[in-house]
């Protein structure tokens, strides 16, 4: 049951590159496959070295105020494209909005998905005046 909401969560992170490579003149995907490609390396690299960069960083974060989290995001979506063909991203900047973006988009359209990877939705009823449940 969890494998499925891997999968969607994956396919989300595809249609977050996807859509992030539409709004950003730096990032470009050459199809499909290659941002489902950069979503699976991009997973991995948050899901194994994301972790142990921000531990390493944790000094520097804290008196970014947490800024700091945007360049490592940053360098990870560089690393992404280093390595897979057909996912370039020009420039700093790029990689920095980009991975911001990505960030956002991913967020937004995980929002909607459960553990079991489905989507949910809340469904609230007016119980008179401004209250709602």
């Amino acid at each position: 049951m969890k494998m499925n909401g891997i999968i969607i969560r994956w396919l989300t992170l595809t249609g977050s590159i996807l859509i992030t490579s539409y709004l950003l003149d730096g990032i470009r995907v050459s199809g499909f496959f290659s941002a489902l490609f950069a979503a699976a390396i991009l997973g991995i690299l948050n899901a194994f070295f994301r972790p142990i960069a921000l531990f390493l960083t944790l000094p520097i974060n804290i008196m970014s105020l947490g800024f700091f989290t945007f360049l490592i995001n940053a360098f990870m979506l560089k690393m992404v494209s280093g390595v897979i063909p057909g996912f370039d991203v020009y420039g700093f900047w790029t990689a920095v909005f980009g991975s911001f973006f990505i960030s956002v988009v991913s967020w937004l359209l995980n929002s909607f998905i459960n553990e079991r990877g489905r989507v949910t939705y809340i469904d609230l009823k007016h119980k008179g005046g401004d209250r709602w449940e």
